[in-house]
C-alpha cells in the first residue's frame, strides 16, 4: 500500500504487521543489489522510488511464501506498475474521486478509464455505486477485456435482521468500502472452497454490459470472522482520535474533495457536537497542507464551516532539517517550494473567511481588525473581547515545520510535545495572542488534515512509539 505514515516498512505488510526492519534490509539490499547487476548499460538507472518499493514487495511476498497478496493501485491503473499481475484472483475498484489530474485527466470519465486498465479476462471484478457516466466508462472497459464486473450491493444487504454491522473506521463512506472488501474477501474464499457464503452468477460471455445496469453480486451470509473483522478493522491516519489531555488530535488523512466532505462529516460528529467544556474555552485549529496538482482552494472552501478559531499551515517537513528523518522526507520538493504554497493557502484562508462574512452569523466583523485579543490600555495586557457568542477571528497562520506547528498549537499541554521555545516563537503577532488562548483553553479540538504526510509526521511526533 502507499504512501506510508510513519515508516517505509508499513507499505510491506505480512499478517497486517509491517515487515521487520531486519527483513526489510535483507530484501531492500538483495533486491537493489540484483537489480544493479543486471542493468542495462544503456539505460543505467535504477527504478525510481515507488517502482523499486512494488518490485520489492513483490519479492518480499514470493520469499516470504504469503498465500495472499492484497495490492493496491498506485496511481490510476493502466499504467501503474502494479498493473504486472497477469491473472490476479479478483479485482475492485472503490469509490471513484478527482485526484491526480496531471496523470489521470481531470474528468471522472477519463480517471474511470484509467482504473478499468486494472481489469483482466476472465478475472471478477467488483465496484461500488458510482456516478452513472464514470460507471458507463468502468462498463465499457470491462467488455473490452472480457471482465465479468459486478457491483457490490448495499452493506445493510448483508446485516440479517435488527443486527446492524459495526465498523472499526467511522465515516459513512466506510460502509461502501466495507461493502467492497466483503466481496473481495469472498471470491477468494469461493477460490480456496470455502462454503455456505452465496454463490456468484457467472455473467455469459455473450451477454452485452454496454446499455445494461452492471450486474449486483448477491449479498451472502456473513462468517463471525467476517463480522469480527469489520469491527476491528484499524488504519492509522484516517478518522483516528488522539486525546492527550486538554489537546485532542483528529487526524485524517484526507485529500480529495469527496474524502475532505467526509472528513467534515466525522469531525464534526466526532468533535464539534461533543458537550461543550463547563469551566472554560473551546479553541477549535485547522492544521492543513496539500501536495501535487489538488486544488487547495476547493479543499479549504469545504473547512470553512467547521468555525475554526485558528488554521494552521505548515509543509510536510519533521523539522526544518529533515536529515534525520528520511522516511517522512520528500526528495522532489523543496522547502521553498512547500513553504510558498503555504503561503497560498494562507492567503486563500484569509480571503475564503473575508467572502463569508456577512453571509455566516458565527463570522462578525472583528475578522477584519484582529478579532479576539485587544490590548487593555491599564495594564498593556492581552484580555479576552468577545464582541459575538462565539467570536472568530480564524487568524491564519504559516509555521516552517511540523514540529514547530505542533509546539505552537499544544503550548506545552500535549505530555508528548515540548513546550515552545522562545527561539521557535512566531513573529506574527495572532500567534503570541493566540498562545495565550491555548494555553487558558479548557479544550483545545485540533484537525490534522489535507494530506496523508502531513499526518503521518504529526503521527511520529505524537505517538514516538510508532517510530520502533
Amino acid at each position: 500500500s502507499s504512501p506510508h505514515l510513519v515508516q517505509v516498512r508499513e507499505r510491506i505488510r505480512i499478517n497486517g504487521q509491517p515487515i521487520s526492519k531486519d527483513l526489510f534490509n535483507k530484501y531492500f539490499w538483495l533486491v537493489y543489489n540484483r537489480l544493479e547487476e543486471t542493468k542495462d548499460p544503456e539505460h543505467a538507472s535504477m527504478p525510481a522510488y515507488f517502482r523499486f518499493l512494488t518490485i520489492m514487495a513483490f519479492h518480499v511476498f514470493l520469499q516470504e511464501k504469503v498465500d495472499l497478496a492484497v495490492v493496491e493501485v498506485g496511481i490510476g491503473g493502466t499504467y501503474d506498475c502494479t498493473n504486472i499481475i497477469r491473472t490476479p484472483v479478483v479485482c475492485g475498484v472503490s469509490s471513484l474521486g478527482i485526484d491526480h489530474t496531471s496523470i489521470l485527466g481531470d474528468t471522472m470519465e477519463k480517471i474511470a478509464w484509467q482504473k478499468g486498465g486494472i481489469f483482466k479476462p476472465g478475472v471478477p471484478a467488483f465496484t461500488v455505486a458510482q456516478p452513472e457516466r464514470p460507471l458507463e466508462v468502468l462498463r465499457e472497459r470491462a467488455q473490452e477485456r472480457k471482465c465479468p464486473l459486478y457491483l457490490c450491493p448495499e452493506l445493510d444487504d448483508f446485516e440479517e435482521g435488527c443486527r446492524a454491522l459495526k465498523l472499526g473506521l467511522a465515516g459513512a463512506h466506510q460502509r461502501s468500502n466495507a461493502a467492497l472488501a466483503l466481496q473481495l474477501a469472498q471470491t477468494w474464499l469461493q477460490r480456496r472452497g470455502c462454503q455456505g457464503l452465496g454463490e456468484l452468477k457467472e455473467v455469459p460471455p455473450s451477454t452485452e454490459l454496454v446499455g445494461r445496469p452492471v450486474p449486483l453480486a448477491p449479498a451472502f451470509r456473513l462468517t463471525d470472522a467476517m463480522i469480527q473483522g469489520l469491527r476491528d478493522t484499524e488504519w492509522l491516519g484516517r478518522t483516528q482520535v488522539l486525546s492527550h489531555g486538554a489537546v485532542t488530535w483528529y487526524l485524517d488523512g484526507a485529500h480529495t474533495t469527496s474524502s475532505i466532505q467526509a472528513c467534515v462529516r466525522w469531525f464534526r460528529q466526532a468533535a464539534l457536537n461533543q458537550d461543550k467544556p463547563q469551566d472554560g474555552s473551546e479553541v477549535r485549529v485547522l492544521l492543513f497542507n496539500a501536495t501535487g496538482d489538488r486544488d487547495t482552494a476547493a479543499l479549504l472552501k469545504l473547512l470553512v464551516p467547521c468555525h475554526f478559531d485558528y488554521a494552521v499551515f505548515c509543509p510536510n517537513f519533521m523539522e526544518v532539517s529533515v536529515a534525520n528523518n528520511a522516511d517522512q522526507q520528500n526528495f522532489n520538493v523543496t522547502l521553498e517550494n512547500a513553504l510558498t504554497r503555504c503561503l497560498e493557502n494562507q492567503r486563500t484562508w484569509t480571503r475564503l473567511l473575508e467572502e463569508k462574512v456577512g453571509q455566516d452569523p458565527w463570522l462578525p466583523s472583528p475578522l477584519r481588525v484582529g478579532g479576539l485579543l485587544q490590548p487593555a490600555p491599564t495594564r498593556g495586557s492581552l484580555l479576552l473581547v468577545p464582541p459575538a457568542p462565539r467570536p472568530l477571528n480564524s487568524p491564519a497562520l504559516v509555521f516552517p515545520c511540523l514540529a514547530q506547528a505542533l509546539r505552537w498549537v499544544a503550548q506545552g499541554r500535549d505530555p508528548h510535545l515540548a513546550a515552545p521555545t522562545a527561539s521557535g516563537a512566531h513573529p506574527h503577532p495572532a500567534a503570541s495572542s493566540g498562545a495565550v488562548l491555548l494555553q487558558e483553553a479548557a479544550a483545545v479540538r485540533v484537525l490534522v488534515t489535507g494530506s496523508l504526510h502531513l499526518v503521518g509526521g504529526a503521527l511520529r511526533l505524537l505517538d514516538p512509539a510508532l517510530s520502533q
